[in-house]
């Protein structure tokens, strides 16, 4: 891993992780991230292979110690102290052997777990504490079909058309109203004939010639009357507006 590029190492940890939904699952995506960007940063210090392994032995117990122990970030604090303790640089000359990282790495690997780890800890608590929803993208579409009613007309297309415009424009009226129709047909002519028979009755049947004249007269100086009055009133109107007229030219 140590020649791979950033892909190459992202793809190899995936697959020693064993992550399989890094698409869809925000927890996966994000602990990768966390295992890739820690190896790369290391692999930037010029670790030897020991150190790169205490190194991610130390990404990978702080994650299990929030994710098992619950473990607070002070206490988170308290335990990287004793590690880098044991793992760090020491004094003594009896601990020589076991010390795996100098003084400047050891303070590189504390200030690269206070803004990788440490400054986000709350989200990475959140990560594994917070039950998130899981939301399902898709729709449901429900078809009608109409089912062969032995007529000659075409069943509607399922993708295309609803029962309800089929059964009103479409499908033919069944076979009880047709013979119906046809009886109301039939009868038709028959209940007509006495209806043409009355509308063929004169209405003036009855009346004398003298009749018809005077009632014809009576409307006529009905609307006469009446016309003539409305000329009456308007000629009178406009007279006094002349005369209006008229006395104010007079006392001008």
């Amino acid at each position: 891993m140590l020649a791979e590029d950033v892909d190459g190492v992202q793809q190899k940890l995936e697959k020693f992780l064993n992550f399989r939904n890094l698409q869809t699952c925000l927890k996966e995506a994000s602990l990768l991230d966390y295992y890739v960007s820690g190896f790369l940063w290391a692999r930037g210090m010029d670790f030897s292979i020991i150190q790169y392994s205490k190194f991610m032995t130390l990404l990978d117990m702080l994650l299990h110690n929030l994710r098992t122990l619950h473990m607070s970030l002070e206490d988170s604090i308290k335990w990287l102290r004793e590690v880098m303790a044991e793992i760090g640089p020491s004094h003594s000359q009896k601990n020589e052997e076991w010390n795996i990282f100098d003084v400047k790495q050891a303070n590189a690997v504390v200030d690269y777990l206070k803004i990788s780890l440490f400054q986000h800890y709350k989200l990475y608590e959140f990560l594994f504490f917070s039950a998130r929803e899981e939301i399902v993208i898709g729709t449901e579409q429900v078809i009608e079909v109409v089912k062969p009613a032995g007529h000659p007309f075409p069943d509607p297309l399922e993708e295309g058309i609803s029962f309800d415009i089929y059964s009103t424009f479409i499908e033919p009226p069944p076979i009880l109203d047709m013979e119906m129709k046809g009886l109301n047909q039939e009868q038709g002519p028959e209940e007509s004939q006495p209806e043409a028979d009355t509308s063929e009755t004169d209405p003036l049947v009855g009346f004398t010639i003298e009749d018809i004249k005077s009632v014809l007269g009576q409307v006529t100086d009905d609307i006469l009357i009446s016309i003539q009055t409305k000329i009456n009133e308007k000629l009178q109107i406009q007279e006094e507006a002349f005369n209006a007229r008229i006395e104010k030219l007079k006392k001008a």
